[in-house]
């Protein structure tokens, strides 16, 4: 569970920065991404999925606020790496489907683009734009895409200054019980 301990000090190391354009830091936003999912009845591969759905963020330094100089960090696919054989394929789903479930939502749900944050926004142009039907109807046929879905929601919502949360350790007690042995 070495891999577990990783995790933690990617979090420790540079979960204190800004998430990009949000009243948040990195961490922040992670602890409040799985704590709407848990509160929300979420099991514990959801959870972890949302815990560390973003964590490719921290692995790769790319500056501040990449979008304003035009780079698609690809932090979806970035932490994949690490996670492979320590979770199952719906928490590595998750994460990996997290970016298409925007560009999904933007195509199916009115206003969604327009409720996205000014970075959000910047980000859906640099990896690919708003789904069109054909492409919104591929994506939610996928296994893991309605979880994915799912993450993408509370992603969306998990930007609140000053949010309570369970601190890392109890999500990362999470994460070990859906640990692969």
């Amino acid at each position: 569970m070495h891999r577990l301990q990783d995790i933690e000090s990617a979090f420790a190391r540079r979960g204190g920065e800004q998430y990009a354009g949000e009243p948040v830091t990195q961490l922040e936003h992670a602890l409040q991404t799985a704590a709407l999912a848990e509160a929300d009845g979420a099991d514990d591969e959801l959870v972890t999925a949302c815990l560390l759905h973003d964590l490719g963020h921290l692995l790769r330094d790319l500056g501040a606020t990449p979008t304003l100089r035009g780079l698609d960090d690809r932090h979806q696919y970035a932490a994949l790496p690490l996670l492979q054989g320590l979770f199952g394929e719906r928490v590595l789903g998750g994460i990996r489907l997290h970016v298409d479930a925007k560009r999904y939502l933007c195509a199916t749900r009115p206003g969604y683009v327009a409720a996205l944050s000014p970075d959000s926004q910047r980000s859906l142009a640099l990896q690919g734009g708003v789904y069109s039907a054909a492409q919104a109807a591929g994506f939610i046929a996928q296994t893991g895409a309605e979880s994915a879905v799912r993450l993408r929601l509370w992603d969306d919502a998990a930007k609140v200054a000053g949010a309570a949360t369970p601190p890392l350790s109890h999500f990362l007690a999470r994460a070990r019980r859906c640990a692969l042995s």
